[in-house]
């Protein structure tokens, strides 16, 4: 009787501890007890297991690559549209979206001299195909496009500039932007100064030999140059053999092409609030992929997570304010197609959308909440956070930047949650062959799914919305994270 006791007086306590930091937090920003208790069933009952990986494992399987424009999209379409409606949600539609549409076709590569080797690389996203005889030029080795324009034209012209700066292993994925602008900005740079293609290092940590993808972008009136990625193992080849101090020269075969732009399209389905005329609390992912794996990691993930959260929302009863609204947006890979036309289509009326989420950082476990909301409204996100810190989250800062498919909506003013994975082994399959269904730990999926729909099930009934985001000057880069070893676990 007395362990009975004092068993109770613990959790007596607790109670008075956690009810007294969301009153901390803010008055006006407090939930009430029958909220938290929602919000706490929906978090426990996920960690006991959800439904994500099984929408993980349909999508992949039942459809697999989803390169936008290509029949794997339009199936992806199609799945979302009638799992969508089997699964339960309101106005499920899909709203057309112009993409456009590539073929990456073959391609051979290999080192000529001065030790002929074969080499494992893909072309780039966007990429030109050689001519069809390919082509064979001396390899000039730089670290960035900084190196390559300090050097003359001379040095340049006639040459495959190889782009070689090896990424590091991050948690937050912050390395990702330190050297991905080789991959999407270098050819451009490259051709400018004469060079005839571009190879660079994969953007990518895996040691395995597989080459990572991702897109490169030409501009008008500089010619186009062939761009592929070695895998990092290849790449070490090409650059020992630099090493030696010989000629080093390659041949490329690559018959990538564009092609017309395809109709593809948004998919949207909602969990209806009670006030028709209440904000939207919107939840992205994308619901493309590249071409050489399944899709699983980026952003099947995603896509399973933000489903299965609004899923869990209605199947729990409990009255909504606000509509929670799923986006699955089309052809994020090649230039935010989807994105950039949702907001387009709702510019005039940004302000109904009260915040939004996305998850396109893979199914690692949730580590850090983060918003980027008006400054009065951060009480709110402490609040939130209360029910968010028995998932071993942590309180972030608030210059979220929402992700990529949230980035036009952001810049008309609607403010972001960020939900934050752990990315250590994200870019060891991110664009690869790698990135398959085996990549997913359904115990850190649901996890993910816990966050999202506590999260969103608070916005959805918030006694206060989140203001509005004013564009910000551009700020010089934030100090990097520091490397992460290597470990075993999964995204």
């Amino acid at each position: 009787m007395r362990m009975i006791a004092y068993g109770f007086a613990c959790l007596l306590s607790t109670l008075v501890i956690v009810s007294a930091t969301v009153q901390a937090a803010d008055q006006s920003a407090s939930f009430d007890d029958d909220m938290l208790a929602t919000a706490a069933e929906l978090r426990d009952s996920a960690l006991e297991g959800t439904d994500a990986w099984e929408i993980v494992n349909s999508l992949t399987t039942e459809v697999g690559p989803r390169l936008a424009g290509s029949t794997g999209d339009r199936a992806a379409v199609a799945w979302a549209l009638q799992t969508l409606r089997e699964l339960g949600f309101s106005n499920v539609r899909a709203e057309n979206v112009e993409v456009p549409r590539w073929e990456r076709g073959s391609i051979e590569a290999r080192i000529t001299e001065p030790f002929p080797q074969p080499l494992v690389a893909t072309a780039l996203g966007g990429s030109v195909g050689t001519p069809e005889e390919g082509l064979e030029a001396p390899v000039l080795q730089v670290a960035d496009i900084a190196e390559l324009e300090s050097l003359p034209r001379s040095q340049i012209a006639g040459k495959i500039v190889f782009f070689n700066k090896r990424m590091r292993r991050t948690r937050d994925g912050a390395a990702y932007g330190e050297i991905v602008e080789a991959r999407t900005d270098g050819p451009v740079a490259a051709a400018r100064l004469g060079a005839v293609a571009v190879v660079i290092r994969s953007v990518g940590t895996s040691i395995a030999r597989i080459a990572h993808t991702g897109t490169t972008q030409y501009v008008r009136d500089v010619r186009e140059i062939p761009a592929v990625a070695l895998s990092n193992a290849d790449a070490d080849m090409l650059e020992a053999q630099l090493d030696t101090g010989q000629r080093v020269a390659m041949h490329l075969e690559l018959t990538s092409r564009h092609l017309p732009p395809a109709r593809s399209a948004n998919v949207i389905a909602e969990v209806p609030g009670t006030d028709s005329d209440a904000d939207i609390v919107l939840l992205a992912a994308h619901l493309d992929s590249w071409d050489l794996g399944t899709g699983a990691v980026d952003d099947g993930a995603g896509v399973a997570i933000v489903v299965e959260a609004a899923r869990r929302i209605a199947e729990a009863g409990a009255p909504l304010r606000r509509t929670v609204r799923v986006l699955l947006a089309a052809n994020e890979e090649f230039g935010l197609s989807g994105a950039k036309a949702y907001a387009a289509a709702r510019a005039d009326r940004v302000g109904r959308h009260m915040v939004g989420m996305e998850s396109d950082f893979g199914g690692g476990r949730i580590w850090r909440f983060e918003s980027r909301v008006a400054g009065e409204a951060r009480p709110l996100v402490e609040a939130i956070h209360t029910v968010l810190a028995p998932l071993d989250i942590e309180l972030g800062g608030n210059e979220a930047d929402g992700g990529a498919d949230l980035s036009p909506m952001l810049e008309l003013g609607m403010p972001v949650l960020g939900l934050t994975h752990d990315g250590t082994r994200y870019f060891d399959y991110h664009h690869s062959a790698s990135d398959t269904l085996d990549k997913i730990n359904r115990r850190h999926l649901d996890q993910c799914v816990a966050a999202y729909a506590v999260t969103a099930y608070l916005a959805a009934v918030a006694p206060r919305d989140f203001g509005r985001i004013e564009p910000e000057p551009e700020e010089p880069p934030a100090e990097v994270a520091p490397d992460v070893p290597d470990t075993e676990d999964d995204v």
